[in-house]
C-alpha cells in the first residue's frame, strides 16, 4: 500500500508541473462543468473499455460532478490508429488504448516494447505510474497529448501446440507467432525460434494448419480471443509485458484548471490500477478455462536461461544508435 500511495503522490507533483502554475479555478474540478469525451477502441466487455467506464466514474465522484466524460467504445469513434490521431487533433479529449499503437508517433513508448524490463504486471504498475513513466512519456505534448497515466495489457509468456517449454532450448526451431513488429521478432529470433509475424485474426488458423506452433500471450488473451483450441501447453516466462495508455488532447488539458488537471492525473492512476486488478482476475480465470481444456502448465520454467540467451542487458544495445532509446530509463526499468 505505501508503494501505491507514492506512486499517486509522484504523479500528483507531476500534474502540478503539468499545470503550469495556471491559477486555480476553485475546488471541486472549477468553477464550470467540463464535459470531456474518453474513448476505448476495444468492445464494451474488455479490459480498457472497462477501465475507462471506471475512470468516469471516478472523476465524476472526485469533482462532485463538475467533470463528466462521455463514454465511447467498441470502434465508434474509430480503430486504434484512426483514434489516437482523433486525440491529436481534438476530435477524441481522452483517450486509453494499447502503448504499442503510441509507438507509431511517438517513438520513446518503444523502451516499454524491450524484452525482460519487468519481473510482473505489479512490477510494471509500479515502475511506470511514477517518475520513470513520466520521463519517457514527457514530450508527448510535441505530437499533441499529455500522458496521464499508464494500465495493464498483460503479461506475455508462451503457449504451444506440440511441446512444454521450461527452458530456452525447448524454443529452438519453434514456429512462434509474433505481432508485426521488429522487436518481437528480434527478440524471437535472438533466442533461436522461427518467429512468424501474423495479424491476431490470423493466429487461430495459423496454429490449427501448423503455420505457428505457439503464441506469446496472457492467459487472458488466449480466451478472450479464443486462439486455445489447439494450445496443449503453458509456460510463465515473463518476458515482455504490454501497457495500455491514457493521454488527453494537450489544446484541451492547457484549459483546464489547475483543480481539474489534478483531478485527472489522481484518478487516472487509480484507474490504471484498476485495469491491472482486473486483468489479474481475468487472468486466474482463464487460466482455470485453459486447464478444463487441457492445457498443462509450468509456473516455475527457467525464466534466467531466456535471460542468458539474448545476453542479459547488453541485448538493449543493439538499439543504442535508434532516437528513443534511453540508457538511463533502461537502467532504471531493468534493475
Amino acid at each position: 500500500m505505501k508503494r501505491v500511495v507514492s506512486v499517486v503522490a509522484a504523479v500528483c507533483m507531476c500534474a502540478a508541473l503539468f499545470a503550469g502554475g495556471k491559477k486555480d479555478e476553485g475546488a471541486a474540478g472549477g468553477s464550470k462543468p467540463v464535459k470531456l469525451v474518453v474513448y476505448s477502441p476495444g468492445n464494451a466487455t474488455s479490459v480498457p473499455t472497462k477501465t475507462i467506464v471506471k475512470y468516469a466514474e471516478l472523476v465524476k465522484d472526485a469533482s462532485n460532478g463538475l467533470i463528466e466524460m462521455d463514454v465511447h467504445s467498441s470502434g465508434e469513434l474509430g480503430n486504434d490508429a484512426e483514434a489516437l490521431q482523433s486525440t491529436r487533433m481534438g476530435t477524441i479529449d481522452v483517450i486509453f488504448a494499447g502503448t504499442s499503437g503510441f509507438t507509431s508517433f511517438y517513438d520513446k513508448a518503444k523502451i516499454l516494447d524491450l524484452p525482460f524490463l519487468f519481473d510482473s504486471a505489479e512490477d510494471a504498475y509500479e515502475k511506470v505510474n511514477g517518475t520513470i513513466g513520466e520521463q519517457i512519456f514527457k514530450d508527448l505534448p510535441s505530437v499533441g497529448m499529455v500522458y496521464l497515466s499508464e494500465g495493464d495489457n498483460g503479461m506475455r509468456h508462451i503457449a504451444t501446440t506440440n511441446r512444454p517449454v521450461h527452458t530456452v532450448n525447448d524454443v529452438k526451431g519453434l514456429k512462434i507467432r509474433v505481432p508485426t513488429s521488429k522487436m518481437y521478432l528480434d527478440v524471437w529470433s535472438a533466442l533461436g525460434s522461427t518467429p512468424v509475424a501474423l495479424a491476431l485474426n490470423e493466429l487461430a488458423i495459423a496454429l490449427s494448419n501448423g503455420t505457428a506452433e505457439a503464441q506469446d500471450n496472457a492467459t487472458y488473451h488466449l480466451v478472450a480471443n479464443a486462439t486455445y483450441d489447439d494450445i496443449k501447453h503453458y509456460s510463465f516466462i515473463n518476458y515482455m509485458w504490454m501497457g495500455c495508455t491514457m493521454a488527453i488532447n494537450a489544446k484541451k488539458w492547457n484549459t483546464l484548471s489547475a483543480e481539474q488537471q489534478k483531478i485527472l492525473k489522481e484518478q487516472a492512476i487509480v484507474a490504471a490500477k484498476y485495469s491491472f486488478d482486473t486483468i489479474a482476475q481475468d487472468n486466474v480465470t482463464a487460466t482455470e478455462t485453459l486447464k478444463k481444456a487441457g492445457v498443462t502448465f509450468d509456473n516455475h520454467p527457467d525464466i534466467q536461461s531466456f535471460k542468458d540467451k539474448l545476453g542479459g542487458s547488453s541485448y538493449y544495445k543493439q538499439y543504442a544508435s535508434e532516437p528513443w532509446y534511453d540508457q538511463a530509463i533502461i537502467d532504471q526499468l531493468a534493475k
